[in-house]
């Protein structure tokens, strides 16, 4: 229950960006999905979002959220969506901490003919399922087909569902769990990053 002398801020008194700031602060720490696509050109695309989740378990369905472009990109839409819409295959690759100064790079508003594959100093990796490869270097990606696009205000939410899941051995902790301490997950916390501290058990749950 919030002290009486909590701050409350109400959205109509805000500016978007405001509230932005509030939701992005407060919701984290955030997973970061590593999209890597491909143009109707084979242009490689590879683009850092934290507004991720699982959407289902049967089907197997990962939720992205892209916003539009921001920046000297300001109004336009965002290379990744439009690959995604015209060529309907992706993967997400989960970012360790040793590849969070390259997925940084990745975020930068570069044009669509940029094969941000090279910017990142990343390796591609052809996948079976779909006809998009994935970081070498990334310890987990989950080679996905889109299911649906669905627009939300200025954003898209783009559900995905899972192909294949590959899984560096060292990632693997046996009976499809992965290993976390070993692959060293890096979250987003708005404008920094965090690592994860040892997992530690509070009750009996889904194991």
């Amino acid at each position: 229950m919030p002290r009486h002398d909590a701050n409350e801020f109400t959205t109509s008194d805000l500016s978007e960006q405001e509230m932005y700031k509030l939701m992005i602060g407060s919701v984290v720490p955030r997973p970061i999905a590593w999209v890597s696509s491909k143009s109707k050109d084979g242009v490689l695309n590879l683009a850092p979002f934290s507004f991720f989740t699982v959407a289902s378990r049967n089907p197997p369905t990962l939720l992205i959220s892209i916003g539009p472009g921001v920046g000297e990109r300001e109004g336009t839409v965002k290379d990744t969506l439009t690959n995604i819409r015209e060529i309907g295959e992706y993967v997400i690759n989960m970012v360790s901490e040793p590849l969070g100064e390259a997925m940084h790079r990745s975020s930068a508003n570069v044009g669509p003919q940029k094969n941000e594959f090279e910017l990142a100093g990343v390796t591609p990796k052809p996948c079976k399922s779909v006809d998009v490869p994935a970081v070498l270097e990334a310890p987990i990606a989950f080679e996905l087909k889109l299911d649906r696009i669905i627009p939300v205000g200025g954003d898209h939410l783009v559900l995905g569902i899972v192909e294949r899941v590959q899984l560096d051995s060292a990632a693997y902790a046996g009976n499809y769990k992965t290993a976390v301490d070993s692959w060293k997950p890096l979250a987003n916390l708005a404008d920094d990053f965090a690592r994860l501290t040892s997992a530690f058990p509070l009750g009996p749950g889904n194991r």
